[in-house]
């Protein structure tokens, strides 16, 4: 199997305007999280941020992208449509798509949901527990049955999405909130895993079992051979069936 290729985007933000956050990801959370994915040798990792041409999302970097991972929080409305209906088609022709934590804003995540995808939220440095819901989910290989963060953002429901295809994880806080944590999505020929824990504020990407959700959503996103898309018309039956003669009537296009 070749090499499964990861382009790791950040808004890159938090990191340039706090000291604080870039006293913990000097050299950005993009960074962080791709030398966590460089250490499985099926993976070739690369990254990009939003102040580069074309907002580091060009039509040659998706078209060499298997995976497309993507951190952002403050810069959502800058990023300009036409880019985000690339992404969206890319992911529809087959990309992998990672979307964590706040990026569940970002213009592309929430055009291929089709909802707003907001939730509730508080900052007051709180435990949050995520616990593992379906054990035999390639995501949730290698993992114990519940992790925990001792500081974390918390989420709570109501978080407006589609119900997951999948839901491999949910978060408790100790401030009593609940949350989908680790939500599955198929859009076309596209697989999408949404991920919560990773506020900038706290080194959650330098965990090892975070390391180990990232490489195993990688794995299980990356594209496969499946059939081609199949939309419209079928002239051609798959039976032996005697063919109508429908040519005077006219149809509405699908």
């Amino acid at each position: 199997m070749s090499k499964i290729r990861v382009l790791v985007w950040n808004e890159n933000y938090h990191e340039q305007v706090s000291e604080a956050i870039a006293a913990i990801y000097p050299r950005g959370i993009h960074t962080t999280i791709a030398e966590g994915l460089s250490t499985d040798p099926d993976l070739t990792v690369s990254t990009a941020t939003m102040d580069m041409e074309e907002f580091g999302l060009s039509e040659e970097a998706l078209a060499q992208t298997d995976v497309l991972i993507v951190w952002a929080h403050h810069r959502h409305g800058e990023l300009p449509d036409e880019i985000a209906t690339r992404v969206q088609q890319r992911v529809l022709d087959g990309m992998g798509f990672l979307v964590l934590h706040s990026a569940h804003l970002c213009k592309p995540f929430v055009r291929l949901m089709g909802t707003v995808c907001r939730s509730r939220w508080r900052e007051n440095d709180e435990k949050e527990r995520l616990w593992v819901i379906e054990q035999g989910h390639p995501i949730a290989e290698g993992l114990p049955a519940y992790l925990e963060f001792e500081e974390e953002e918390t989420y709570g429901e109501r978080f407006d999405i589609p119900t997951p295809d999948e839901l491999v994880f949910i978060s408790w806080f100790s401030g009593g909130e609940v949350f989908r944590s680790g939500c599955c999505f198929y859009r076309g020929k596209g697989k999408i895993f949404y991920f919560r824990p990773g506020h900038e504020a706290y080194p959650t990407y330098y965990r090892e079992d975070v390391r180990r959700i990232l490489i195993n959503a990688v794995k299980w996103a990356r594209p496969i051979n499946g059939p081609a898309h199949a939309f419209g018309h079928h002239p051609v039956p798959l039976e032996n069936i005697r063919i109508q003669d429908h040519s005077d009537e006219i149809h509405p296009t699908l």
